[in-house]
């Protein structure tokens, strides 16, 4: 591996620190979600020598490893006096989980609707300067739309988005992140083999997932995995696949679960089937069929 990378990564660490304690007055946040690329964030941090704070987002449906993983390093990170937070989702102001989720959006998530991300992986930090793991590497989508430091704004317009680390704009990014979330991305243009080269030489601690052939750590079930990955996923945690199909097939039933049947073109006398989120439903406007599969 190239140890620029680590310098560079290192320095853009110093420098969110640095800005975090200037505008926000507080240590700056490391997330981290149980992955590889989290868990070399981790250790940036620690290797730079800043101040900073951890977050997990406890989506409810991580793997078990995932859970233990984040409670094994937690615990050692507040052993060196490292505050660590764990954040549980809310929604409409109460706490939720992906199971109760499902029911009131009437379908699992799909890979157009993910509104799983924004109530389950995207809560907390907010009025924080944060950093991620995203990386250019993992998508196209990232590459043109994720830079090194980033503001939040809800505005997709009004928000900033810097690719080079002395970039003009600087001074004004600064400025008007003082309102919203800003983020830090300090590996964003490291590769996969950067990654494990890293994780190899620092001899840093990862999910047991990735021992077990998991090539990506997430929630379990992820239509974002593809259909493979979450068939591998389910057939380790079958559970998950049962609660999914028998909450999609509750929703099918539904009145809404009804019109969404007709919006796909169906006669009102007319069976029909409809994919949600991979899973495929059967419906007639006369009896719900009680099959699901995906």
């Amino acid at each position: 591996m190239d140890m620029d990378l680590e310098q560079k990564a290192i320095m853009r660490l110093r420098e969110a620190a640095d800005t975090s304690e200037r505008f926000y007055k507080a240590p700056l946040i490391v997330t981290t979600s149980g992955g590889k690329d989290s868990s070399v964030c981790v250790a940036l941090a620690e290797k730079a020598g800043i101040d900073f704070e951890v977050m997990h987002n406890h989506t409810t449906v991580d793997a078990p490893e995932t859970v233990y993983f984040i409670r094994h390093e937690f615990k050692r990170l507040e052993e060196k006096g490292v505050k660590c937070t764990v954040n549980y989702p809310h929604y409409k102001g109460e706490r939720v989980t992906m199971w109760s989720l499902i029911p009131q959006k009437l379908m699992p998530p799909t890979r157009l609707v993910r509104y799983c991300c924004s109530i389950l992986k995207e809560r907390g930090g907010q009025g924080r300067y944060i950093t991620t793991g995203v990386r250019w590497a993992e998508s196209a989508a990232r590459k043109k739309n994720r830079g090194i430091f980033e503001n939040g704004h809800s505005n997709p317009e009004k928000r900033v988005i810097l690719n080079n680390d002395n970039d003009d704009r600087r001074r004004l990014f600064e400025t008007c992140m003082r309102q919203h979330k800003a983020v830090c991305n300090p590996i964003i243009d490291w590769s996969d083999a950067d990654v494990w080269d890293y994780i190899e030489s620092e001899k840093i601690p990862v999910n047991p997932l990735y021992e077990c052939g998991f090539s990506r750590v997430g929630c379990v079930g992820c239509p974002m995995a593809g259909t493979q990955g979450r068939q591998k996923e389910f057939s380790r945690y079958p559970n998950t696949k049962t609660h999914i199909s028998a909450l999609s097939t509750r929703c099918s039933r539904s009145g809404n679960a009804e019109e969404k049947c007709k919006a796909h073109g169906e006669r009102e006398r007319q069976a029909a089937t409809f994919s949600i989120g991979g899973w495929r439903t059967g419906c007639s406007p006369d009896k719900w069929s009680s099959t699901t599969s995906y």
